[in-house]
Parts: C-alpha cells; structure tokens; sequence
C-alpha cells in the first residue's frame, strides 16, 4: 500500500510558504508603505488570520499519526491558503483596477 499523505504534506508546505506567508508579507509592505490604494489594510485583516490557521493546521496535521485525520487537516490547510491568496492578491488587484 503507498503512503499518499507524505506528497501532501510537502505539498501542503510548500503552499503554506509560497502562497500564504509570501504573499501576506508583499502585502504588508505594501500596505505599511502607502502604495496600495484605498482600503488595502482590510486585505490584511482578513488575510492574515487565514495564513496563520493555515499554519496551525499544518502544525497539528504534521504531529498526527491518523493517516485520514492527516488528509482532512492537509486539505484544509491548502483551503485556508487559497482563501487567504484570493482574498490579499486579488483584492489587491482590484484595488489596483479600480483606481
């Protein structure tokens, strides 16, 4: 029998550091110099928060031993990533569009 979690979980970091911790930190300085217009500190607020549940998801699925439990917190925390890239980098560049 293969182990499928082990691709998943360095897929799961690999998009935790390059889709979420990255881009949040790009944003934050964006927004912390000014060159992001309007209301570019809501992004932050609401994408922070989903990185850093992404991470502790990641955290907690790295230290079970349940392969299916693994599986559900893998997914979930590439789910919280998705949202937070969405939500920062695509708001950002809406925010960019429309002004």
């Amino acid at each position: 029998m293969t182990n499928t979690i082990t691709p998943l979980r360095w897929y799961a970091v690999l998009a935790v550091v390059f889709f979420g911790i990255l881009p949040a930190t790009m944003v934050t300085m964006l927004v912390a110099r000014g060159t992001t217009p309007g209301e570019g500190w809501l992004l932050v607020i609401g994408g922070v928060p989903l990185v850093i549940c992404a991470v502790i998801l990641l955290f907690r699925a790295w230290g079970t031993t349940d392969p299916e439990l693994a599986d559900r917190l893998y997914r979930r925390c590439m789910a919280f990533v998705a949202g937070a890239d969405v939500l920062m980098l695509g708001g950002n560049a809406l925010l960019r569009m429309t002004s």
